[in-house]
């Protein structure tokens, strides 16, 4: 099994549908025997460029372990959902579960303002 990174970038006018779409690849990931090393949910944020006429859109991160005859099928799911704006799959050469510096960031914001 090989290690990706994924991004999705999802439509923000189905942000009431997010949940149901993380359970979905989770769902999908571990019933093809795969591993999810790290999830995070980076809300809302705003593009560097407009994609259909958006300029902001939810992002989730992924690390998984999967085989990689499997991640073919993956992607060609995430190409006919609707719901997602772009998709970017990246092969890792090691499983990665720290947290990413976005969300490192996001939480340090918090952290400052709330003092």
């Amino acid at each position: 099994m090989r290690h990706y990174e994924i991004v999705l970038i999802i439509n923000p006018d189905k942000s009431d549908q997010i949940i149901s779409l993380i359970d979905f690849y989770k769902k999908f990931i571990l019933k093809k025997k795969g591993k999810i090393h790290r999830f995070e949910d980076w809300g809302r944020r705003s593009l560097a460029y407009s994609i259909k006429k958006f300029q902001k859109a939810h992002y989730l991160l992924f690390n998984i372990e999967l085989k990689s005859e499997l991640i073919q099928e993956l992607s060609d799911n995430f190409k006919f959902n609707e719901n997602i704006l772009r998709s970017f799959i990246l092969v890792m050469k090691k499983c990665v579960t720290e947290i990413s510096h976005i969300l490192k960031n996001k939480l340090d914001l918090k952290k400052h303002l709330k003092i």
